[in-house]
């Protein structure tokens, strides 16, 4: 027996996880969709606080038990739900996101992640990567948002839910750390339906803001935003597309995941920042970045998913150093916002 015949048994139990977690990453699909059946059935519905037989399960959610018992076995290994000893499944923590009345419900954007042109654009990842581009226009003939609205309505619904839901959860953080201190105007640039301009309006009373976004968007705005709204007399609703123009003046400009885009959109907006703002104005970035972050699993994700539905993408720290200091803006602070949000504080020069 020779030296290479032997196999130090460390090298033995490196090579057992690598082989696990690579088979489980190649089988990342089953996961994928094994919550979005869950969802669908609406099993995190169904289960109570109380644990429940697969039987009293099936009933509930109209499936076959057995078929039932199998997807909940394959979740319950990745701690989504628990089977008991006695065979019943219970609630677990993550399990618990599944439902849309959970605090930090991850329903929709569990369910928009597993859309089903998901499922056509993922095997197509090789060659979004080859030629740095969306596989979208190939696929369907039409960009993404345009697929969306006039082929997927379903699919833009979820989108739409999954942002807002994603925009609940992160109001309350950016809030929090929001520093508005000698702020008297704020414009929320691409801020959706404006659910973070909604909340720093109802924690700082004397505070007034605007929300530009494209026009379909802010006729759906946070109904304490548009007329006859709580917050109506301290808000202006502006409708257009920040990357042609930003018609707003105000003492800080609040600029939260959307500089996503290919770079020349990006450094267009941030060019229209500067245009629009005064010297001496706040411009606070805030974005998911793909290092320096404990969230790396999802901001990568993201970030090849961006690539392939509109070939954009997500930022490192210094990438987007870079484009804020092409637009002619000074750097600031660079801060935490929660596990997947980093806050860039800059300012006009001047």
């Amino acid at each position: 027996m020779t030296d290479t015949d032997l196999t130090h048994p460390q090298q033995a139990h490196q090579s057992h996880e690598a082989v696990a977690q690579l088979r489980e990453i190649a089988l990342g699909a089953m996961s994928a969709a094994a919550v979005r059946a869950a969802l669908r059935l609406g099993v995190a519905e169904e289960l109570g606080d109380t644990p429940a037989t697969v039987e009293e399960l099936a009933q509930t959610v109209s499936a076959e038990p057995r078929a039932l018992r199998r997807l909940l076995r394959a979740l319950a290994s990745h701690g989504i739900f628990a089977e008991q000893p006695d065979g019943r499944f219970a609630h677990t923590d993550a399990s618990r996101l599944l439902r849309a009345d959970a605090p930090r419900s991850l329903r929709y954007i569990s369910l928009w992640s597993t859309e089903p042109w998901t499922w056509q654009a993922w095997p197509r990842l090789d060659e979004a990567v080859r030629s740095g581009k969306s596989v979208f226009p190939d696929l369907h003939g039409k960009q993404f948002f345009d697929y969306l609205h006039e082929d997927a309505p379903e699919s833009a619904e979820m989108f739409d839910r999954a942002m807002s839901q994603s925009s609940v959860q992160s109001a309350k953080d950016v809030t929090a750390a929001l520093d508005l201190t000698g702020v008297d105007t704020v414009a929320d640039i691409g801020g959706g339906q404006g659910i973070v301009l909604a909340s720093l309006l109802e924690r700082h009373p004397a505070l007034r803001g605007a929300l530009l976004d494209l026009p379909g968007v802010i006729a759906t705005a946070d109904p304490r935003l548009r007329e006859g709204g709580a917050l109506a007399d301290r808000a202006r609703l502006v409708p257009g597309d920040c990357r042609v123009d930003i018609p707003i003046r105000a003492d800080l400009y609040l600029i939260k995941n959307i500089l996503e885009w290919d770079d020349e959109s990006t450094a267009r907006t941030l060019r229209n920042v500067v245009s629009a703002a005064s010297p001496g104005a706040r411009v606070v970035i805030i974005e998911n970045l793909v290092d320096e972050t404990v969230s790396m699993k999802f901001t990568t994700a993201m970030d090849l998913l961006l690539l392939l539905n509109v070939g954009g993408r997500k930022h490192t720290k210094e990438s987007l150093l870079t484009l804020i200091d092409q637009a002619g803006l000074r750097r600031g602070e660079i801060r935490v916002v929660n596990p997947s949000l980093h806050m860039f504080e800059c300012t006009l020069p001047g």
